[in-house]
C-alpha cells in the first residue's frame, strides 16, 4: 500500500470514481481513493439512488454537467452489460403553470445542446402507455435522457484508470493534517498517507471530513423517498432493465422509472427530514448502507395515491421494498466544488448528483489540473457563501427549502423568503418609510423600489409586463431609472462588498491583478477588470485610492476576495480586508 500520494480522493461513488479516472486520463499517477464502505457497492447516495437523468437544467453548468454525463456512461460498459440506458424521459405538465414552464425548459435546452420537444397528452401516452393522458395538459421529451447504472459505471471507471489509482475500500479516514495551511496527509486507523492534496468526493459524509482540516462544507443531508414495487401485470415478462421512458411528474413532487416487470416511484412531497451529518449510521451496521433510513409509509401515502392517479396500473401493485435515502442539499441547490480558501490543497467536488456527476468529476479534474475548467465554475465554486451562510442553522434551513422547491416553478427573480431578514443598512427605517419593496441579495434587505416613488408614473411612460415578465418587477422601477436618467437619484449601496487594500505593496500588486491603470492619485477611482492568467474575465471591480498606500475595491462577492488573497504576494506587503459591514454606502447618480 501507498504510503504517500499525488492526491488522496475520500469517497469512491460515481463521483470519486469519476474524478480518478478523468486525474489518471489528465496523466496523473499515485492516486490513492479511500472508501469507508465496500466497493462499488458503497452503500452512499450512488448505491441507493435510481440512476435517472434528465439533462435540462434551469443553469448552463448542470446541463453542461449532465451531457458530459450521458456521453460519458454511453461509453462505459460494466462485464458485458451497457452502464446507460437512453430511453428518454418525459416531463408532465398537470397545471397551466407547468405548462407554460415546459415551454420555457424547451427554450433552454434549445440553448444548451439539448434536443428536446414538446407532445401532447396523446403523445406521452404513445410513449408510455401506462401514463392517463386525461391527466396531462402536455408534457416535455428528451429523446437522450435516461437511466444510468452508477454502481457499475463506478466500478468501471477506477479499472479504467488502471495502474495510476490505488483503491481502498472498507477504509474510513480519521483526519487530516494541516500545517502552515496546507494539507499534508491523511489518516486512517491503520496507518497514514502523505500529501498535499485531498479531493472529497463523499457527499453527506462532507460535512464530517471538511471539520477533520477545519473547513465548513456547507451541504445538508436530506431524507428523500423512493419505493419499487411489486410486478406490473402490463409489464409480465419483461426481462430489460428498462424500455420505457423515465417519467417527472413535478406538479406532484414525483419521479418514475421502470425496471423490468416492476417500477420505481420517488418523492419529495413529504416535509423535509434533514439529518445530522454526525447521526449517519456507521457502515458496520447489519445492511451496510448507512445512507438509507427506515421508510416512512405514513409519509408516503398521499404520494402514492398521486402515482396510481397519473399511472393507474400501480393501483393494481403493492410496494415491495422501499427508503428513506439520503441526497445532499447546499443553500443554493448548486454543487460545491473547488479548493477550500483557508486551507491550501483541500478540494471539494460534492452535493453532485447522479446526473450531472461526470461532467462535475471532468471539470474538477481539469480545474486541480491546469488551475481551471474548460467551463466556467463559478456557480459552483465552495467559496462563493457569505460568512452567514456557513452557519449551521443557516445550512439546515436552506438545505431544507432546498428539498421543498426542489421541483417547484421558480422564478429568476424570485427572492428566498427565510431565513431573513437577517442584515440591513442604517438606512432601513427611513427605506420602509418610504414603501421600500425588499428583496434578499448575498444576506442583505435591498430596496428594488419605493411605492413613494409612484408619482413619478405620472411623469414617465413605462410599458407594463403581464404574466411571468412581471412578476417580482413594477412599472415604478422603470420610472426610478427614467427619473435617474434624466436628474439626480440616491441609491443605497451599504451590501456592495467592499475590500480595502494597503500596505506597501497595494499599488503594485493592484497594478498587476488589474486590467487598467489602478496606481493614479490619490482620490482617484478607476474602473477595471480582473483577468486569470489567460486573460479570462474573473470579476469587474471599482478601485479607489485613498492614499499613498491605501486603496478601496468595490467588487461582487466573496469569490473576488478568495481570488485577492490567493495572488497576493508572500512578503508580506499587502493586507486585505472584507469592510462591506463596516462601511455603509450611498451612490449618487444622474447627469
Amino acid at each position: 500500500m501507498r504510503t504517500s500520494a499525488s492526491v488522496v480522493i475520500v469517497g469512491a461513488g460515481i463521483v470519486g470514481s469519476g474524478a480518478a479516472f478523468h486525474l489518471a486520463r489528465l496523466g496523473w499517477r499515485d492516486i490513492v481513493v479511500l472508501e469507508q464502505g465496500p466497493f462499488p457497492q458503497a452503500g452512499g447516495s450512488t448505491s441507493h439512488a435510481p440512476g435517472i437523468v434528465f439533462q435540462t437544467s434551469s443553469t448552463k453548468v448542470l446541463t453542461g454537467f449532465a451531457r458530459e454525463t450521458v456521453a460519458l456512461y454511453s461509453s462505459l460498459e460494466h462485464e458485458g452489460q451497457p452502464c446507460w440506458h437512453g430511453v428518454g424521459s418525459l416531463e408532465v405538465a398537470a397545471t397551466p403553470e407547468r405548462w407554460q414552464d415546459l415551454h420555457r425548459k424547451l427554450g433552454w435546452a434549445r440553448s444548451w445542446g439539448v434536443e428536446g420537444r414538446l407532445v401532447s397528452p396523446a403523445g406521452a401516452a404513445d410513449l408510455l402507455p401506462l401514463l392517463d393522458p386525461d391527466k396531462i395538459l402536455g408534457a416535455y421529451h428528451v429523446p437522450s435522457d435516461g437511466v444510468a447504472k452508477a454502481v457499475w459505471a463506478a466500478a468501471e471507471l477506477i479499472r479504467r484508470a488502471g495502474d495510476a489509482v490505488e483503491l481502498r475500500d472498507r477504509t474510513p479516514i480519521v483526519g487530516i493534517d494541516v500545517e502552515g495551511g496546507r494539507v499534508t496527509g491523511v489518516r486512517m486507523p491503520d496507518g497514514r498517507i502523505a500529501t498535499d492534496r485531498v479531493l472529497v468526493c463523499c457527499g453527506i459524509w462532507g460535512p464530517r471530513i471538511g471539520r477533520m482540516a477545519g473547513v465548513v462544507i456547507p451541504l445538508a443531508p436530506v431524507e428523500h423517498q423512493l419505493a419499487w414495487t411489486t410486478p406490473l401485470p402490463e409489464l409480465a415478462g419483461e426481462t430489460r432493465e428498462i424500455v420505457q421512458p423515465v417519467l417527472r411528474h413535478q406538479d406532484r413532487d414525483m419521479y418514475f422509472r421502470q425496471r423490468r416487470d416492476y417500477y420505481a416511484v420517488g418523492s419529495y412531497q413529504h416535509e423535509p427530514v434533514v439529518v445530522d451529518p454526525d447521526a449517519i449510521r456507521p457502515h458496520d451496521e447489519a445492511d451496510d448502507m448507512p445512507a438509507s433510513n427506515p421508510f416512512d409509509a405514513a409519509a408516503f401515502a398521499p404520494a402514492w395515491r398521486d402515482a396510481v392517479d397519473l399511472l393507474p396500473a400501480l393501483g393494481r401493485v403493492e410496494i415491495a421494498e422501499a427508503v428513506n435515502g439520503m441526497f445532499s442539499f447546499t443553500p443554493d441547490g448548486m454543487p460545491l466544488m473547488g479548493e477550500a480558501s483557508e486551507v491550501r490543497g483541500f478540494w471539494s467536488a460534492q452535493a453532485i448528483w447522479i446526473t450531472h456527476a461526470g461532467g462535475a468529476a471532468k471539470a474538477i479534474a481539469e480545474w486541480m489540473t491546469h488551475g481551471r475548467a474548460e467551463v466556467d465554475l463559478r456557480e459552483c465554486d465552495v467559496n462563493r457563501f457569505e460568512p452567514h451562510a456557513l452557519t449551521g442553522t443557516y445550512i439546515r434551513a436552506r438545505g431544507a427549502q432546498q428539498y421543498r422547491e426542489v421541483y417547484d416553478v421558480i422564478h429568476p427573480l424570485q427572492p428566498l423568503d427565510d431565513p431573513r431578514p437577517l442584515r440591513e443598512s442604517p438606512f432601513a427605517g427611513r427605506e420602509r418609510a418610504l414603501g421600500a419593496v425588499m428583496f434578499e441579495g448575498r444576506g442583505w434587505e435591498q430596496p428594488r423600489w419605493y411605492a413613494a416613488n409612484e408619482r413619478l408614473l405620472e411623469r414617465y411612460s413605462v410599458p407594463p409586463r403581464e404574466g411571468w415578465a412581471g412578476r417580482f418587477w413594477s412599472p415604478i422601477a422603470g420610472a426610478e431609472h427614467l427619473a435617474t436618467r434624466a436628474g439626480v437619484a440616491l441609491f443605497d449601496m451599504s451590501p456592495l462588498p467592499k475590500i480595502g487594500v494597503s500596505g506597501p505593496g497595494a499599488a503594485e500588486f493592484l497594478e498587476r491583478v488589474c486590467s487598467a491603470r489602478v496606481a493614479r492619485g490619490v482620490g482617484s477611482v478607476t474602473y477595471a477588470l480582473l483577468l486569470d492568467e489567460r486573460g479570462a474575465i474573473r470579476s469587474d471591480v471599482t478601485v479607489a485610492r485613498l492614499g499613498p498606500e491605501q486603496f478601496q475595491l468595490g467588487a461582487n462577492g466573496p469569490l473576488d476576495l478568495v481570488w485577492l488573497r490567493a495572488h497576493l504576494p508572500e512578503d508580506g506587503s499587502v493586507h486585505l480586508a472584507d469592510l462591506t459591514g463596516a462601511l455603509a454606502c450611498v451612490g449618487l447618480w444622474g447627469p
